[in-house]
């Protein structure tokens, strides 16, 4: 489900690597190319000051902008890539010297019939939602019902050496519990209900991936529990303790659970085919989300909670710590991660961060805390690595403009490996697959109509002239892999997970921006 991960990431070190540099939780694995698409988007607005004009063109809006939030030209060029890209919308929500300096939506949150897309539509924030998770689980321990060195086994005993696993090390992803939603796509089993208890009876009594504390590996496994032992531990439902003691003082009007709360301004969920057009998405069912990615919002109500994070509100001091310090592992090697947060730097500058993705929704929240600033951009389409490198444009254009991207990649594969690659992306060409080489889920993904979107779009980019493996590592009880295809007139990106028995439980072809 990817509410633990972001689709563009094929893996979170790539995430790690390509943010230190200039790079994505999801790898900036492409660079905005923008293209033509000229006019101005639905549902902007400068910052909500009294009497303020949202028409980003009057002389009040030019003026403001001098002094914050994007200039018109930097507005027409994200039109311009949400356009190229195919992607039915964008939102975008700008943070600098802690106030809503910017926030606006280009594009259509429903397709049809068309619906415009505006400030008020909400998007599912996926795993995003962690760290409110995290600040439930604080706030519990700051009235004494509950430590963050608590042992599993107070809560759950039944579970995998749930004696030696800590809250904390869930909040980690430290803990070796396996993820049970490591696919960036939807599987079958997904669209039936489930609940946490049934989640964690399948997952968390599986023999660990690692000894706790050992080694990071992200789960969306270790939050599902962590939500349970929230509730167990204060008597209190997470979502409504959310409202209550978070939303409700933020005004964080449009924030709920995204299977609970249906309204008018919801964006619908699409998803994409190799490179083929925006298709409905299904969603999953009841269950699936709970405490790892259960949350919408409208970007600008993610941009207040934000804003009291860089205000460090909410908690105590001595809670923020635990909140935004990175956790070692046993041997002192960096995880890059807090509690529920990603910890990276932009260009030197530090920033805090976590990406989400469930299905048909794609999110980012970066908060750059030494500069007071932060960056926020959902889409309502998965499959498409769009808003990574829209985020880091949007921050260089707001933190540094004098700075432009750079590049990075990685690793040398077996020639074999990359044959298997590039014979697999030559039979997407031709409508294709060798079935023998997938999962059941996987198969499942490569329906008719899919192999039709992947042969329309893939064909016409003319032969394969390389492949390039840019990341390798493990998800889920899996190696994780993703590859640049190098095509006569484009390059992609492929996301693969591979089993222990050597079969494809996921091959995704990603268009790169």
């Amino acid at each position: 489900m990817t509410a633990g991960r972001t689709f563009a990431r094929a893996g979170r070190l790539l995430m790690v690597a390509a943010v230190m540099l200039a790079g994505v939780a999801g790898g900036a694995w492409a660079r905005p190319a923008w293209a033509q698409a000229a006019g101005t988007a639905a549902g902007s607005t400068l910052a909500p000051t009294p009497g303020a004009s949202a028409n980003r063109t009057s002389a009040a809006a030019a003026s403001a902008a001098n002094a914050g939030g994007l200039d018109v030209a930097e507005e027409r060029k994200i039109s311009e890539t949400v356009a190229a890209s195919g992607a039915p919308s964008v939102s975008v929500a700008v943070v600098e010297n802690g106030k809503l300096t910017y926030v606006k939506a280009f594009g259509k949150a429903e397709l049809d019939p068309a619906r415009a897309a505006d400030v008020n539509t909400r998007y599912a924030i996926g795993s995003i939602s962690k760290q409110f998770t995290v600040v439930a689980i604080l706030l519990a321990a700051e009235q004494g019902k509950l430590s963050l060195d608590d042992k599993v086994s107070k809560y759950f005993p039944e579970l995998t050496r749930a004696n030696e696993i800590t809250v904390r090390q869930l909040l980690s992803h430290t803990s070796g519990y396996e993820d049970y939603a490591p696919q960036d796509y939807m599987i079958p089993v997904w669209t039936k209900p489930t609940t946490p208890e049934e989640i964690l009876d399948e997952w968390a009594k599986k023999p660990l991936d690692f000894d706790p504390g050992t080694k990071w590996q992200y789960s969306n496994t270790n939050f599902v529990l962590a939500g349970k032992i929230f509730e167990k531990a204060t008597g209190e439902p997470l979502v409504p303790f959310l409202q209550k003691n978070i939303f409700g003082p933020l005004g964080m009007t449009t924030a709920g659970d995204c299977s609970v709360t249906k309204t008018a301004d919801d964006a619908v969920a699409y998803t994409r085919y190799g490179l083929g057009p925006a298709r409905p998405a299904l969603r999953e069912g009841p269950g699936w989300y709970f405490a790892a990615g259960e949350l919408c919002m409208s970007p600008s109500d993610l941009a207040k909670w934000d804003i009291a994070l860089l205000q460090k509100k909410f908690v105590s001091a001595k809670s923020y710590d635990e909140f935004t310090r990175e956790v070692r592992l046993a041997n002192g090697d960096y995880t890059h991660y807090a509690l529920g947060l990603e910890l990276g730097a932009l260009d030197n500058i530090p920033t805090i961060y976590h990406g989400g993705e469930v299905s048909g929704f794609l999110a980012y929240s970066y908060l750059y805390p030494t500069r007071d600033a932060a960056v926020i951009i959902c889409s309502n389409q998965d499959g498409t690595d769009l808003i990574t490198p829209l985020e880091q444009e949007i921050a260089r254009w707001v933190l540094e403009p004098e700075k432009r991207e750079e590049s990075a990649a990685m690793a040398n594969a077996p020639r074999a490996e990359l044959d298997q690659v590039q014979a697999i992306v030559e039979g997407l060409q031709a409508g294709k697959i060798n079935r023998a080489l997938f999962t059941s889920n996987a198969n499942s993904y490569f329906t008719e109509a899919a192999l039709a979107d992947f042969k329309d779009s893939l064909a016409p980019l003319g032969k394969v002239k390389s492949v390039t493996r840019i990341y390798a590592g493990l998800r889920g009880g899996m190696k994780a892999r993703a590859y640049h295809v190098q095509f006569e007139t484009k390059t992609v990106t492929v996301s693969a997970y591979v089993t222990n028995d050597g079969l494809y439980e996921q091959f995704l072809v990603i268009e790169d921006f």
